[in-house]
């Protein structure tokens, strides 16, 4: 199990690409706060922070939490749940913003998303943080301003709105930042 940030699941961002601590506010401006978005899943759970200020969005990371399947599913939850505790701890987000269970078609992998999300959601909640919850829908209109929007759009979308070079890697990290975007454009001042 591994956890790698910025690169697909497997690498890890050099400390000096990170930016674990808030910027100060600007001259008269509202203090800039972090949300840490979440895409929950088993095998895969992407995160992404964005920093507000604000009318405007800052990427600061993001990365993905990867479970290995051969091992017992308490041991990668435990795993899930510790590695996020330690992007809370680095980035110190105000809150968490995640996106609402969807069942599909495969209702046995649904309950493995949504054990991952309860820990992942028991993190946030330990450290006194809000949990924002939105559906899919309503991230991917917060992102691309069309509930209908596919995944390229809305990940094209993650980039241009944080201003990146390329779409976020892995997809599920890519999701996790469009989360925080939906929530900083659903809070005030954005």
């Amino acid at each position: 199990m591994r956890l790698s940030k910025g690169r697909p699941c497997g690498g890890l961002l050099k400390k000096a690409e990170a930016d674990p601590s808030p910027e100060g506010a600007p001259e008269g401006g509202p203090k800039p706060f972090r949300i840490l978005g979440l895409d929950p899943g088993l095998a895969s759970a992407g995160w992404g922070v964005v920093e507000v200020s604000g009318n405007r969005l800052r990427y600061i990371a993001h990365g993905c939490v990867e479970t290995e399947a051969s091992r017992p599913r308490a041991e990668r939850l435990f795993f899930i749940y510790r590695e996020i505790c330690r992007v809370l701890e680095t980035y110190k987000p105000r809150e968490g913003a995640i996106e609402n269970l969807y069942f599909g078609r495969n209702v046995s992998s649904a309950m493995a998303v949504a054990e991952a999300r309860g820990v992942i959601t028991l993190a946030l909640v330990q450290r006194g943080l809000g949990v924002l919850e939105f559906s899919p829908g309503a991230i991917k209109t917060g992102v691309a301003g069309v509930s209908r929007a596919g995944k390229e759009q809305v990940q094209e979308m993650v980039r241009l709105i944080l201003g990146l070079e390329s779409v976020p890697k892995p997809d599920h990290a890519a999701d996790a930042l469009a989360a925080a975007i939906c929530a900083a454009h659903s809070g005030p001042g954005l």
